[in-house]
Formats: structure tokens, C-alpha cells, sequence
């Protein structure tokens, strides 16, 4: 008896619904002969503002260079197109993605212990605020030790403490949490231009803010009525 078996067309819509969609983030930007404006304002390789000109001519002078004209703002009246490598600046614009995802996706952990002594907690925040500096966010952990456990209200203030002394540079996603024997809190570095360093300008100021040049001052001003003064045994 004969098996019929499925068309091999009829699974031809099903398989294409598999169909991986386009997620280049270039690909949309209109290049050369895809834009299809009549004229266009042009910018030169150099930034140079070409003036507005025919969308053919504009492309001429592109592939003339061994380069592409690029639409860089499609919304313009008439469309802003620059004369470029369009293929160097996906490199450039990918690398730059990459670099900042990079630096995103690394956790810096700093570990406390419950009695640290005030120097070794400096370092340790010091240590904190230059990942926070480089983008990085930073996990504080504080383990307890022993019988520590019987007094977790000491390691909660360590931990609100750095919290504090890392507010110019961070700021925790949520507040310090106990899971078992360790204290965590994740903080995430503010926008560069927001943050202000508490201790690493300190080793980078300038010699005129020194404490010595103000105690020099402070001389001076004691010499000067001492001048004014008869000199012992004249």
C-alpha cells in the first residue's frame, strides 16, 4: 500500500515564520543609491558644508573618492548627507559599543570584616571610588566571623558607613542586605559628570594648595611686627 508523505511546499510558510529578523543597527541607515530624494544638503569628508546638491551628483562625488554618501540626518529639509566611510565608522561605532559594554558588565567586589581597623577601611574605599571612577560598578561584601554573627548591628554600620564615604561616586541599588553570614550591597557609579572624587584629588592637587605654603604666610605675618620691635640689647 502506497504512503502519501507532506509536499515538501508545505512547510514552506511554517519554516519561513523562523526567519531571523535583521538587528543591525546600521541597517537602516540610508547610503548611495538608497536614498532616494531628489537633492540633499552635503557635507565633505573634511566637514566642509558642500551646499545642497543633486542626490546623484553628491553620490558621483562620493564614489568618486573610493567612499560612500551617508544620510546623517534623515529628518532635515532637505536630508543632511556626509561624504564618508561608511564602513570605518561601523567599526568605529561598534568598537566604541563594545568597549563601553565591556566596562558595564565587570563587578568589582571589596571585601569588610566586621572589626576593620579605620586604615585598612580607607584603602578599601579608596579602592572602591577608582573602579566606581572607571565605570565599574562595586559590590561591598562583609563576611562575620565566629561569634560576630551575635552582633550583625556592627557589620550594618561598616557597611552605611562606606555607603556614605562612596555618595560623591555611587549609589546603592538597594540597601545592605544579610544572606547568611555576608552583608552585600551593589553600587552603580553616577554619570561622569557627576561624580566627585573624595580621595584620590587629594594625591593629584596642586602644590600651591599644600598645607606648607599657608604656614609660610603664617610666618611672615609673625615676623613682621616682630620687625617693627627694638632688637634685644640694641
Amino acid at each position: 500500500m502506497a504512503t502519501s508523505f507532506p509536499s515538501a511546499g508545505g512547510g514552506g510558510n511554517r519554516s519561513g515564520s523562523y526567519q531571523r529578523r535583521n538587528v543591525d543597527p546600521f541597517a537602516a541607515i540610508r547610503r548611495n543609491h538608497r536614498i532616494k530624494v531628489p537633492s540633499v544638503r552635503c557635507i565633505s569628508p573634511e566637514g566642509k558644508q558642500l551646499g545642497i546638491l543633486e542626490t546623484q551628483k553628491a553620490i558621483a562625488l562620493a564614489l568618486e573618492v573610493g567612499l560612500d554618501l551617508v544620510e546623517v540626518a534623515p529628518n532635515a529639509t532637505p536630508p543632511v548627507c556626509r561624504i564618508m566611510d561608511f564602513g570605518k565608522y561601523v567599526y568605529e561605532e561598534q568598537k566604541k559599543t563594545s568597549h563601553v559594554k565591556s566596562t558595564a558588565s565587570k563587578i568589582k567586589e571589596i571585601e569588610f570584616s566586621a572589626r576593620i581597623a579605620d586604615g585598612d577601611f580607607f584603602t578599601k574605599i579608596r579602592h572602591a571610588e577608582e573602579f566606581l571612577g572607571h565605570g565599574n560598578k562595586v559590590k561591598l561584601r562583609l563576611k562575620f566571623r565566629g561569634r560576630e554573627m551575635a552582633h550583625t548591628e556592627i557589620g550594618f554600620a561598616v557597611m552605611t558607613r562606606g555607603v556614605s564615604e562612596l555618595v560623591g561616586m555611587g549609589h546603592p541599588d538597594a540597601p545592605p542586605k544579610l544572606i547568611g553570614r555576608n552583608i552585600h550591597v551593589m553600587l552603580t557609579p553616577l554619570a561622569p559628570n557627576k561624580r566627585k572624587p573624595k580621595f584620590h584629588p587629594l594625591e593629584n592637587s596642586p602644590a600651591v594648595d599644600d598645607g606648607p605654603d599657608l604656614s609660610g604666610d603664617d610666618d611672615d605675618d609673625h615676623d613682621e611686627p616682630a620687625a617693627g620691635k627694638p632688637a634685644a640689647g640694641a
